[in-house]
């Protein structure tokens, strides 16, 4: 099998049996789950996943997004995005001018939590597409044939559930040539080679990034510099050098007394030895 990042061989990396319960059930029918390990890169995919028919990837999908819209008011499951974080750096960004709302959209926008909060609390209109979700109160979801180029596009907790590279790069190809893309995703030095690892916890996570992959996907798509936020867990990808936003981001970390964007032009490994 081919990394889909970089295209160099695959090794086998370990192997996983969901057991945890209702995950055991959704599991039955596709059993243990075979991760592979890129050579060049250290993307890890799973190849048992990336194996099934399109019915049964979205049923399982499906399934387990059912079982999170389904908890009760006073339970929560595992690591969800920061959305509250997320919409103060966008809200950040966009006073500043490093980012634009006036033309943006969430894309695999799931629920629109992230979208319901800009909304309600930062008076910011965010735009929400979802090819699974297909019913919504919600009138900022757009179809699919109304998509078109964005200055910012905002792609939260998909990276980690895609299983071929057009996924990804269906994302990027939104972005106008002078646009953004803000990813939420966890990024590892190395992949832990442990089937116990948290991030393996949702059935339906099923592709993980390094720093070094990271790195090359944002080469290969023609982005320069990085900005990283810790607080929300996002990057922001930029298409020309970080020296024209710099002074802002230094006189915002300022004011902020907090180091809360780091940049530099390549991919920010901040979670470099995690």
């Amino acid at each position: 099998m081919k990394c889909i990042i970089c295209g160099s061989n695959t090794d086998y990396y370990f192997s996983k049996t969901y057991t945890e319960k209702p995950f055991e059930e959704f599991m039955r029918e596709i059993g243990k789950v075979d991760y592979y390990k890129c050579k060049r890169c250290g993307f890890v995919l799973s190849r048992t996943h990336s194996k099934l028919d399109e019915n049964r990837h979205i049923k399982l999908n499906g399934q387990f997004h059912h079982f999170l819209e389904n908890l009760s008011e006073d339970e929560f499951f595992g690591n969800q995005p920061p959305y509250a974080e997320q919409a103060m750096m966008i809200a950040f960004l966009a006073k500043i001018g490093v980012i634009s709302t006036d033309n943006i959209i969430d894309y695999a926008a799931g629920y629109g939590t992230l979208s319901t909060i800009l909304a309600k609390y930062y008076n910011i209109d965010l735009p929400l597409f979802d090819p699974y979700v297909q019913s919504s109160n919600s009138n900022r979801y757009i179809a699919e044939s109304k998509l078109k180029t964005y200055d910012t596009v905002i792609n939260s907790a998909m990276f980690e559930h895609v299983l071929k590279r057009e996924d990804l790069d269906r994302v990027n190809s939104l972005v106008n040539d002078n646009g953004v893309l803000i990813i939420h995703t966890v990024v590892c030095e190395n992949v832990p080679c442990d089937p116990n690892w948290f991030y393996l916890r949702p059935p339906v996570h099923t592709a993980f990034h390094t720093n070094k992959s990271m790195e090359i996907l944002m080469r290969q798509w023609g982005y320069r510099s990085s900005v990283y936020c810790p607080q929300s867990k996002c990057w922001i990808l930029r298409k020309s050098n970080i020296e024209a936003i710099e002074s802002k981001l230094v006189q915002l970390n300022n004011e902020l007394q907090a180091n809360w964007f780091y940049y530099k032009n390549s991919f920010v490994d901040y979670w470099k030895g995690f």
